[in-house]
């Protein structure tokens, strides 16, 4: 299963992380997670959004990061999960290029 399917109503995810479901709501509008969408519009959570809400219950918790301070966490490790799938792709480039450099200097 992917970690990126929506299968938990917030009731359910609310339990998996030990917060009220009043909280996940906060922190949906606070753009901390951003569960999916059913089509009658109830909130669907994926792993994925249970591993950041747990993240965000260890840092506020137990670091006791206040929740401007997640925001910015959260966004400097969005930052650089981006740049770090940039620069994997390029490596990926440069590899390609060196090989038909190599395979064209042999011929």
């Amino acid at each position: 299963m992917s970690k990126d399917r929506p299968v938990y109503v917030i009731s359910v995810a609310a339990e998996l992380v030990d917060m009220h479901p009043q909280t996940l709501r906060l922190y949906e509008r606070k753009g901390l997670i951003r569960p999916k969408r059913s089509a009658g519009k109830t909130r669907l959570y994926s792993e994925r959004d249970i591993e950041h809400l747990r993240e965000i219950r260890r840092l506020t918790q137990e670091l006791g990061v206040n929740l401007a301070g997640v925001e910015e966490i959260m966004r400097l490790r969005r930052e650089l999960e981006e740049m770090q799938t940039r620069f994997e792709a390029e490596i990926g480039r440069l590899r390609l290029e060196i090989l038909k450099n190599i395979n064209e200097s042999e011929e």
